[in-house]
C-alpha cells in the first residue's frame, strides 16, 4: 500500500481514538452532574415517561399490525448469533483469526432510562440485540474477508467495513500473491497485528 494511504489510516485511527477520548471525558463529565443531581434528574426524567396503557392506546392500528412481523425478527437473529458464535469458535482458531468479542458489540444500557415505559424499554433492548448481532456478525464476516479474499471491489462498494481500505486494490495480482500472508497476519484490533 502507498504510504500516503497508511499514513491517512494512522492519521484515521488517531482522530477515531481522540474522539473516543473525548466521548469518555464528555460521560464522566456528565457522570458527575448525574451523581450531584440525581434526585432532580430522575423526577425530571420519570415526567417525559408515557404511561403504558397510553401508549398502546395512542398506536396506529398498522403500527399494532405490524408488530408481530417486527418481533417475529428474534428468531433469525437469535438463529444468526447462534451461527456466527459456533462458525468463529469452529474455524477462527484453525486459520489463527483472532476471535470478535461478542460482548463488545451487545450493550444494553437503555433499559435504565427512567423516561421510557416497558414497552419502550423491550423495543431499545430489541434494537440493541439485532444492531449488535448485525455489528458482531459484520465483524466476523469482515475478518473471514481478510483471511480469504482481501481484494477491493471494482466498484464502490458503500459503507465498506474498517478492514477494507487494507485490502489488495481490484486486479493487482502482484501485490495479492506477495501480500497475502502479511495481510492475514495483521488484525488491527484483534489478537494479532
Amino acid at each position: 500500500m502507498p504510504p500516503t494511504i497508511d499514513e491517512l489510516l494512522a492519521r484515521i485511527r488517531a482522530l477515531q481514538d481522540e474522539l473516543e477520548d473525548e466521548y469518555r471525558k464528555a460521560r464522566e463529565e456528565f457522570g458527575q452532574k448525574r451523581t450531584q443531581l440525581a434526585d432532580e434528574f430522575l423526577c425530571q426524567q420519570r415526567r417525559y415517561r408515557v404511561g403504558l396503557l397510553r401508549f398502546v392506546g395512542q398506536a396506529r392500528p398498522l403500527v399494532a399490525l405490524t408488530a408481530p412481523l417486527i418481533y417475529a425478527g428474534w428468531i433469525p437473529f437469535l438463529l444468526l448469533d447462534l451461527f456466527v458464535s459456533v462458525y468463529q469458535a469452529v474455524c477462527f482458531p484453525i486459520y489463527r483469526i483472532p476471535k470478535v468479542r461478542r460482548a463488545d458489540y451487545l450493550v444494553f444500557d437503555r433499559a435504565d432510562l427512567p423516561y421510557l415505559n416497558l414497552v419502550e424499554k423491550f423495543n431499545c433492548f430489541y434494537c440493541s440485540y439485532g444492531n449488535g448481532i448485525a455489528a458482531y456478525t459484520r465483524e466476523v464476516a469482515a475478518r473471514t474477508e481478510q483471511y480469504w479474499c482481501p481484494i477491493k471491489h471494482a466498484r464502490r462498494v458503500e459503507a465498506a467495513h474498517g478492514r477494507y481500505p487494507r485490502f489488495f486494490d481490484y486486479g493487482d495480482a502482484e501485490a495479492f500473491r506477495q501480500g497475502l500472508e502479511r495481510l492475514r497476519s495483521q488484525y488491527v484490533g484483534g489478537e494479532r497485528k
